[in-house]
């Protein structure tokens, strides 16, 4: 089995729409995908309804979580998307979005930048708005080269000269609602330290304690060394290691399915899930 666990649709901020995502795992071979658009599950019903026989579809979503003043990423999997405690704070946290990307625009003025808000509404359509559709943007007018180029502290990375603020979750919390609403949480790219500040490992150990499941250890921000440590830490503190793509469509290098996830481990989260059960397919189109 060929099992990717954290890919990004246009309900957040991937190119490919729920419908094309899921045709997209099918033709790379995939047996099972896990949306998991940003703190939304929106993009859930669409990708149901389109989903291939023969592809199992996870339902999830990545919750936007901070501790002491470093972001960080909580995949969430399987969990019941009706129940109201987790759902009012995902809401809090999407609210949230657009006054932080236009924070962001006005700070790329403020530096010389041409950006407009039309322009990142354009790029973020129907979907949540956020880092990744400012620098979207930061591309289209030839400022940096690459979104990933536009995730620095020279422009919108984590403390950078553009970076703004919004409404995080305490990972605690989010570890507790997750499990409150039957899912499993899994800690995504935890040492990508491309990316900006890194929590300790001793936050990831007192998020195990805590009832964190899982860590995504093979991921395109963590090198050799880092998949190495990651997996030890994984088996010092009893956590399941993952692996995913973190595919979102044409604005990443990283192909769906480029990393993957043991179907042990696999099978652990989803008997560990009480909340909702994966979807198997019915027979969408699989044509890309």
């Amino acid at each position: 089995m060929r099992i990717d666990l954290h890919t990004h649709s246009t309900a957040s901020d991937g190119t490919d729409t729920p419908a094309e995502l899921v045709a997209h795992a099918a033709a790379a071979g995939l047996d099972v995908v896990a949306l998991t658009d940003h703190d939304t599950v929106g993009g859930h019903a669409e990708a149901v309804a389109a989903l291939p026989e023969g592809l199992t579809l996870v339902r999830g979503a990545e919750l936007s979580c901070r501790v002491g003043g470093i972001g960080l990423h909580m995949l969430a999997y399987l969990f019941d998307p009706a129940e109201p405690e987790l759902a009012h704070a995902r809401e809090l946290v999407r609210d949230d979005r657009v006054p932080r990307a236009r924070t962001m625009v006005r700070k790329l003025q403020e530096l010389g930048v041409p950006v407009t808000w039309e322009r990142v509404a354009r790029i973020a359509g129907d979907g949540s708005v956020g880092r990744p559709h400012v620098a979207t943007a930061l591309v289209e007018l030839g400022v940096v080269d690459s979104v990933s180029d536009a995730f620095t502290p020279a422009w919108l990375g984590n403390g950078g000269r553009a970076y703004a603020d919004k409404h995080e979750l305490d990972p605690f919390e989010a570890v507790r609602l997750v499990k409150a609403a039957g899912g499993v949480t899994v800690f995504a790219h935890p040492l990508a330290v491309k990316r900006g500040a890194v929590v300790p490992e001793s936050v990831i150990a007192d998020l195990a304690a805590a009832g964190l499941d899982g860590i995504e250890v093979d991921h395109m921000d963590h090198d050799a060394p880092t998949r190495a440590r990651l997996r030890a830490l994984a088996a010092e503190l009893d956590l399941l290691p993952t692996g995913s793509s973190d595919y979102h469509g044409t604005r990443k290098t990283v192909r769906i399915g480029e990393y993957t996830t043991d179907p042990e481990i696999y099978g652990e989260i989803t008997r560990r899930a009480t909340g909702a059960f994966p979807v198997p397919g019915a027979g969408g189109a699989r044509q890309v």
